[in-house]
């Protein structure tokens, strides 16, 4: 009897149906369907015969197998892995073949360092301990005309021991012969000489070459010495300011010194040390790479008695005024400065206990209205011009009204009838400002840059300030005359002192110089190239200023302190107001006191230039600075042996 689950109708889509009704069964034996455990169906009967659970598939018997799920895909071929941990033996092989290739690689190494190229490595190590330092070489000097040091350099020695070299039976008397001969004390010594692994312990410094040579005949092991140079500069030259001084390292720093450092420094030679693993230098171990080029000499075209004696008197002129400060200078016409004095002044050997206020050369760093010596280039350029001959007669008031300003004569007098001559004498301020109403201030400004005014002198000396003088199309209207009477303008000392040599000179200016050249190791002299020269103003107009500076130092002049027996003499005196720093004008900023000039008037070779900054007892050039001039020029006339004066002063007209 059919049941109700035969009776239903084969699905055709089932397994093992064909789709028509009444079909005949596949003659295929089935195969009793695995379970997943790997027991079959007739196995699972049998369980569930002894009681154990069924589990009846879906589909009854004849019900096709559930498709297995297919397995994933092998992963790409670089991703395998190459071997499995439950391989030991490719493993250690592949260990082994890295380590092998480890080996000879540094082997291969090692036979390159020490077979074929050893020497390049060992000469790279060697490298590695030396280096090259500067040897020390001789500075040049610095004289005066004659080759009179102002500054030269001394050579020494730096003693030194190398404890490693010291023998022992040598120790004892190695260190009593470094105490006994540099002073030494006794442990401080020892401690060097027994300073090990140390090679190099210096013991004493500026030791001379010849005590150094005492030392080194004994022949004791482990003492050495090296050349060394002291800058010395001797005693009282007075030239300091100028000269300047060297740095701790051997290089210029001030003055000269500093200017000429290219010069006077030579070239350092070279030398190769080992440097020892605390880094100290080994100079034993050393060799000579390039020798040291001796430094030139400079000669100058001073004149060292004449510098000294200069510094002396303006120190004393400066003291007993009580000034701030002063300058001195003396030159040939031509140009050649034979002396530059300033003050104050210091100790070129202990420059510590200075500062740069002293350190400056005040002759061209310090700047000052020039007053009545500016009156000079005024009245040249008027006779230049032909606006007006030296006796030409002014009416000269005591004072007179320019615009807002009134300006007077130093000191009061009736209303005067002066030539230009006794304009010139009496230094009357009223009398030069009406000259200078005809010449011009484009003329007069022409004029005083053509002496060498508001420009650098030419000397390149360090700290050098060219003054100030303003262009005239800037001028108001009480410039011009407050500039011809030498206000409203600045200069240094040098710069005047070349405006007097221009007179002295025949009218023709040279620029100033002060390096007369410079001397080889050889002792070969090259001299320095010729300054400059240009005219300003004719021989005549020269030697009508001279005239007239000539009559400021008689009786009737403003400055016959200046006079020199036996000799004629020209100068001018100027008495200019300063200007106070805190106020920025001239109350309570003191007065500028100066006097230039040469000598003997008729035939000059010398002239001098003297200023005292805001002396407090007297202030007028003549009488403050007018001895100082008169003791300079004296001493220089006598220095170059120059003959007394054999003609009188033509006499010239001062008044009408």
């Amino acid at each position: 009897m059919s049941t109700p689950r035969d009776r239903r109708p084969r699905d055709p889509r089932r397994p093992g149906a064909s789709g028509r009704s009444g079909s005949r069964p596949s003659k295929r034996p089935q195969r009793e369907p695995r379970r997943p455990d790997g027991g079959t169906r007739a196995s699972a009967a049998a369980r569930a015969a002894q009681g154990g659970p069924r589990r009846v598939r879906r589909g009854g018997e004849g019900a096709a197998p559930r498709r297995r799920t297919a397995p994933p895909p092998p992963p790409p071929p670089l991703l395998r892995r190459t071997f499995r941990r439950g391989e030991p033996r490719k493993r250690l092989k592949l260990g082994a073949a890295l380590i092998a290739v480890v080996i000879l690689l540094f082997a291969g190494r090692l036979v390159q360092i020490q077979g074929l190229d050893a020497e390049t490595y060992a000469e790279a190590a060697s490298n590695l301990r030396l280096q090259t330092i500067d040897i020390p070489t001789l500075r040049g000097q610095i004289t005066d005309a004659e080759g009179h040091p102002f500054a030269l350099s001394v050579e020494v020695r730096t003693v030194f021991v190398d404890p490693e070299e010291v023998e022992e039976d040598e120790r004892d008397q190695l260190v009593d012969e470094l105490v006994t001969r540099f002073g030494l004390e006794e442990d401080e010594v020892e401690a060097k000489v027994d300073a090990r692994p140390s090679r190099y312990q210096v013991v004493a410094t500026e030791v001379t070459p010849e005590a150094w040579g005492e030392l080194r005949d004994l022949g004791l092991s482990g003492v050495g010495a090296q050349v060394d140079y002291n800058r010395v500069y001797p005693e009282e030259t007075g030239a300091a300011d100028l000269v300047g001084f060297v740095g701790s390292e051997g290089h210029g720093l001030e003055g000269l010194e500093g200017y000429l450092n290219d010069t006077l420094a030579g070239e350092a030679g070279k030398r190769q040390v080992e440097v020892g693993a605390d880094g100290t230098q080994i100079p034993m171990a050393g060799g000579l790479v390039r020798d040291p080029v001796p430094g030139q000499d400079v000669r100058l075209t001073l004149d060292r008695d004449l510098q000294f004696h200069m510094a002396q008197v303006l120190a004393e002129r400066v003291e007993e005024l009580d000034a701030e400060g002063g300058s001195a200078i003396a030159m040939l016409p031509t140009g050649e400065i034979i002396g530059m004095a300033d003050y104050p002044s210091y100790d070129q050997n202990d420059i510590q206990a200075t500062g740069p206020e002293e350190w400056s050369n005040g002759a061209v760093h310090e700047t000052f209205e020039p007053g009545s010596t500016n009156k000079v280039i005024t009245i040249g350029s008027a006779l230049e011009e032909g606006v007006t001959t030296p006796d030409t007669v002014y009416t000269v008031p005591y004072a007179q009204q320019y615009y807002d300003q009134t300006f007077k004569d130093s000191s009061y007098h009736e209303t005067q009838r002066l030539t230009v001559n006794g304009i010139m004498a009496h230094s009357s301020n009223v009398g030069t400002i009406k000259i200078a109403d005809q010449v011009g201030a484009g003329v007069l400004h022409s004029f005083m840059e053509d002496f060498g005014l508001g420009q650098p002198t030419g000397l390149h000396l360090p700290g050098e300030e060219a003054g100030i003088l303003t262009d005239p199309d800037d001028w108001w209207g009480t410039q011009l005359p407050s500039v011809s009477i030498g206000h409203s303008l600045s200069v240094n000392a040098t710069q005047m002192a070349s405006v007097y040599a221009t007179i002295a000179n025949g009218g023709v200016r040279a620029d100033p110089t002060i390096v007369a050249g410079t001397v080889d190791a050889d002792g070969e002299f090259a001299p320095s190239d010729d300054p400059e020269q240009r005219r300003v103003v004719s021989q005549e107009t020269a030697d009508q200023l001279a005239l007239m500076l000539e009559a400021v130092t008689s009786d009737e002049g403003t400055a016959p302190q200046a006079r020199i027996d036996g000799y004629r003499v020209a100068g001018k005196t100027g008495t200019a107001n300063r200007i106070n720093p805190e106020t920025g004008t001239y109350e309570d900023g003191g007065y500028t006191a100066t006097f230039a000039g040469f000598a003997p008037a008729d035939a000059p070779e010398v002239v001098v230039q003297v200023v005292l900054h805001n002396p407090q007892e007297t202030y007028y050039g003549g009488e403050a600075a007018g001895p100082v001039f008169n003791d300079i020029m004296s001493f220089a006339l006598q220095s170059l042996k120059v003959p007394p004066t054999e003609t009188e002063p033509p006499a010239i007209r001062l008044e009408e």
